[in-house]
């Protein structure tokens, strides 16, 4: 599932670094966790789409090597986005 263009500028504008941020790991991992939760919604409601489950943990994995990624540069960015999301590592 894709995310509107509204939620998606939203999710933008609250986890950007500067006015023209749009590709750091931090916008990246806020907007990865977006979509795994709107999938998550849309498994309670078909638990058989076996497709979108593949899909759903391709964007977990993604969204874990970005965590590793920051992690391993910058730990302060790591700890607070990670407070800011409610992310369980």
């Amino acid at each position: 599932m894709s995310l509107s263009t509204e939620k998606k500028s939203g999710v933008v504008a609250q986890f950007r670094r500067d006015a023209k941020d749009t590709g750091s790991p931090e916008v990246q991992i806020a907007l990865l966790s977006e979509r795994i939760s709107g999938l998550g919604q849309h498994f309670s409601a078909h638990a058989g789409d076996h497709s979108s489950r593949r899909g759903l943990v391709k964007l977990v994995n993604q969204r874990r090597k970005l965590l590793d990624y920051l992690k391993a540069t910058k730990p302060q960015k790591y700890q607070e986005i990670v407070e800011r999301l409610g992310l369980r590592r």
